[in-house]
């Protein structure tokens, strides 16, 4: 068990309060009574890719739900359990976020799984939850060059995700009338860059 006064999350904790929390309490404060988030932002679960500081979003502004690759199932009002499909409901009925974002990332090892199949250790709930990109993202490792394969199978997952958010009528409504918009972003983790999906299907740098 990690000591307290060694552990990165208490001492993590200790400096919010010490260091950030004085200038924030009234921020806080306001925010205890609601939140207005203007952006909902679908990222990857992985520790490099973390969507409020990439943003430099203070607290309230956005509304993250974060999966193993990114990944928007398709709209499947079953019944079952959704987790994905009901923060996007909540965020978009709920909270009337103006905009959604996917944002894959370099290097994704849900991604890679995706190519290479899930590890024998996380075939519970890894490997069925990537099968939903894996035809997408072996279509491309056959279709481009193998140097490419990795960031273009990542950008592929991020189109799926789009072309998933527009199965959910509410969603699909919304974008149509103009209140909604959705954006595909790819970040590099290396060099800091984000790419954005443009209207020719392809990831340009953001200006």
């Amino acid at each position: 068990m990690t000591d307290d006064a060694n552990d990165p999350l208490i001492s993590g904790y200790h400096r919010f309060r010490a260091d950030h929390w004085p200038a924030a309490k009234a921020e806080y404060e306001a925010l205890a009574a609601g939140q207005t988030p203007h952006t909902l932002i679908v990222a990857c679960s992985d520790s490099r890719a973390d969507p409020a500081l990439i943003f430099d979003a203070a607290p309230g502004q956005l509304f993250v739900v974060r999966n193993v690759a990114n990944i928007v199932p398709p709209y499947e009002p079953d019944g079952l359990l959704h987790g994905v499909s009901a923060a996007l409901e909540f965020g978009v009925k709920a909270l009337n976020v103006r905009r959604i974002v996917v944002m894959g990332h370099a290097h994704c090892g849900g991604v890679a799984a995706m190519r290479n199949g899930a590890p024998d250790s996380v075939q519970d709930f890894v490997a069925p939850w990537i099968a939903q990109g894996t035809p997408v993202v072996r279509h491309v490792a056959e279709t481009v060059d193998p140097a490419e394969v990795e960031q273009a199978s990542e950008e592929a997952v991020v189109r799926l995700s789009i072309r998933n958010l527009r199965t959910f009528p509410w969603i699909a409504e919304r974008e149509t009338a103009g209140a909604l918009e959705l954006i595909g972003l790819h970040f590099g983790i290396a060099e800091g860059i984000l790419r954005k999906l443009t209207a020719a299907s392809r990831f340009e740098p953001l200006s």
